[in-house]
Parts: C-alpha cells; sequence; structure tokens
C-alpha cells in the first residue's frame, strides 16, 4: 500500500516532465555554431522532455549539419532566407513567436549574449511573459537561480508563465556535445517579417590571430594600473606566447587604454577560463561579476590591499609592468622544451611562471603569495 502511494504521488511530476518541450535558438555565422549555444543547449536539457533548435540565417546548411550532430535534439527547425542576413532582432523575434505559437513549447532558451539579449526580451513582449534573464543554474522546469548586486547575491525566481523565455550565462553550463546525434531537420516558414524596421547594411569584425574573448581558455587582462595604452602592448606580447586573448577593466576602457568591445565585468563580457591573469586590475565588484567563475585566478597589482586578491589563486604584489616583462622574458626564452623543478617534486616545462605553478599544476590547490621582485 506504501508503495502504490509513493508511485501516485510521483506520476503528475513524471507527467509534467514528458510534457515540457524546449526551444533553443541557435547562434552562429552562417557557417558555424557560436559556443555560447551548446552552453545554452545544455541548460535546455535540465528542463526535461524534447528539445528542439531553430537554425535562422542564410545558407547556414553547414550549422545545420553540425547541430544535427549533437545528443539530444529531437528536431532542428531551419529558417533559411535571405531575410535573416545579420540576424536583425526585428526580423528574428516574428519568426520565433510564429513557430511558438505553431509547435507550443514551454520553455524558449537563447545564450545571453549580444543577440540573445535583444531577441528574446522582444519574444517574451509577443507572448505577454515576463523574461528570466541570465540563469546560472535550472532547479526545475519553472525554477532558476540568476546573479544580483553585481553578483554579490543569489536570487531563486519561479515562474508562473505559460511559456519561459529564458537567457542562459554560458560560463555557467558546460558545453554539450556534438557527437552521437542525428535529430531530425524540418523547414518552418520565414511568414511576412517586417521589412521597414531596420536594415543591415553590413558589419565590420576585427580581426586578430588571438582566440575570440568569451571562448579563450587564457585571458589576460589589464586594468587602470597598466598607466596607458602602450603598456598593453606588453599584454598582447604575452597573449601570443600563451595563445591567449587579452581582456580589460571598465576602468581602462573608460581611459582610453583599449576598445569597449575587451571589456569584461558586469557591463561587458563574461569569461571563465582555465587561467585568467589579471594585470594592474584592483578587483571592483561589478569586474569580479564578470570573471570570478574562471577556474583559476593570478592577480598582479602592486596594492597588497586590492579586493582582487580575495578571489585570486596566485598573486604578486611587485610593479606590475615589471612582472610582465619578466614573465614575457621567460616566455621568449630559446630553450622551451627543457624541464625545471619549480618546487620540490614538481616538475614543468617552461621556466616562465615558476611561481603560477598552482595554476598549471592541476593537484596544486594552496593559495600563493609572491612578493619577490
Amino acid at each position: 500500500m506504501q508503495a502504490a502511494f509513493r508511485t501516485f504521488v510521483r506520476l503528475p511530476q513524471a507527467i509534467g516532465r514528458r510534457l515540457q518541450s524546449t526551444l533553443v535558438i541557435a547562434e552562429h555565422d552562417n557557417n558555424n555554431l557560436t559556443p555560447i549555444t551548446l552552453n545554452a543547449l545544455s541548460a535546455a536539457k535540465k528542463l526535461g522532455g524534447d528539445v528542439s533548435c531553430l537554425v535562422a540565417g542564410s545558407n547556414c546548411g553547414s550549422v545545420v549539419a553540425e547541430l544535427s550532430k549533437a545528443a539530444g535534439i529531437s528536431k532542428i527547425l531551419v529558417a533559411d532566407s535571405e531575410a535573416f542576413v545579420g540576424f536583425l532582432p526585428e526580423r528574428l523575434a516574428p519568426l520565433v513567436t510564429a513557430t511558438q505559437n505553431q509547435f507550443k513549447f514551454t520553455h524558449i532558451v537563447a545564450g545571453a549574449s549580444a543577440q540573445g539579449k535583444s531577441l528574446l526580451p522582444r519574444v517574451a513582449a509577443k507572448l505577454d511573459v515576463s523574461p528570466i534573464s541570465d540563469i546560472i543554474e535550472v532547479k526545475a522546469a519553472d525554477t532558476f537561480v540568476r546573479t544580483i548586486y553585481a553578483g554579490n547575491a543569489l536570487m531563486t525566481l519561479k515562474s508562473k508563465d505559460p511559456v519561459k523565455v529564458i537567457t542562459v550565462r554560458g560560463t555557467s553550463f558546460e558545453a554539450a556535445s556534438v557527437e552521437g546525434g542525428s535529430a531530425a531537420q524540418e523547414n518552418v516558414a520565414a511568414g511576412n517579417l517586417p521589412t521597414d524596421l531596420s536594415q543591415f547594411l553590413g558589419q565590420e569584425l576585427s580581426k586578430s590571430d588571438r582566440p575570440e574573448l568569451t571562448a579563450a581558455k587564457t585571458v589576460i587582462s589589464g586594468g587602470r594600473g597598466m598607466k596607458n595604452g602602450e603598456n598593453f602592448e606588453m599584454l598582447y606580447s604575452l597573449a601570443d606566447k600563451l595563445n591567449a586573448a587579452v581582456g580589460a577593466s571598465r576602468a581602462a576602457v573608460d581611459a582610453g587604454f583599449v576598445p569597449n568591445d575587451m571589456q569584461i565585468g558586469q557591463t561587458g563580457k563574461i569569461v571563465a577560463p582555465e587561467l585568467y591573469i589579471a594585470v594592474g586590475i584592483s578587483g571592483a565588484i561589478q569586474h569580479l561579476a564578470g570573471m570570478k567563475d574562471s577556474k583559476t585566478i593570478v592577480a598582479i597589482n602592486k596594492d597588497p590591499e586590492a579586493p582582487i586578491f580575495q578571489v585570486s589563486t596566485a598573486s604578486s604584489s611587485c610593479q606590475n609592468t615589471h612582472v610582465v616583462a619578466t614573465l614575457l622574458h621567460h616566455a621568449e626564452c630559446e630553450d622551451k622544451t627543457q624541464s625545471c623543478y619549480i618546487m620540490p617534486n614538481v616538475k614543468t616545462k617552461h621556466k616562465f611562471l615558476w611561481w603560477l605553478h598552482c595554476c598549471i599544476m592541476p593537484n596544486v590547490r594552496t593559495k600563493h603569495t609572491l612578493t619577490q621582485c
């Protein structure tokens, strides 16, 4: 009798999960998926039920082929039209709402990127629901966690809307694998899209051999302590040696040292690399909100009381440019195959960054503060 009662109680929950269905908006450049789409896909899987993806673009067949290999996708909806050149939200929003009206999804999910943040609030307004922005955890199909107060507090919210429109912080979810899947494809009509609201004229993208900032495994970031834009050249050189991306704090951007597309923080880009090196950054809460999920944080700041040291794994309170110049010198040493002991029983290649052994040796978890210059 007791076992039968437990089955009766759990049955509505099981039925509810089967009735869930999620639409993930795929972000891409018509050739390749944007990495945050795979993070959004992982979040969608946690909601339960069927997961479908919408790929809207112009000549985006290669994106559809790539996404169809992802495990856990039941269907890929394709809207291939010249109307979607430039991915204008004024044209994508009617497509998403029309798709929603046809398939009746319970959740619509996209990455919390510039495109996702521009598109999904429009979709939510069209559907007369409240958007749920920048979530970092899925607790249930109607319950989510997001940060507030520049990341200093967590808010758990429960939505009663019939359709949940959600943007996902990519750094909080593992990227879904693009192997083992065989999703079916279905074309959806573009419909009558507004063409008088906006027009795509073109775009100019900065070209760089360095990794994209939000996708890089190593990020070197500079702040006001770099003093001028010329000193950032040292960070660029070091980044090239380490195959790293270069970012900046808002203070460095406001001072004109670097362009604003390099800004990391609450009002900039959110990063979570394997290694984050902060040079001349004090660690304001707005900046920490954009990088504190990094696996290992190395802080270089001549102010020993800088707040950045509270979240760092390794730190140095030496002169900023002196430390960077020393690292760059060792990075450029001729013999890059020579191994050395950086502490007893800990052996690593490359003598440069010897005091960052906690960053490159995964078994070392203690904090290290070095003040030798």
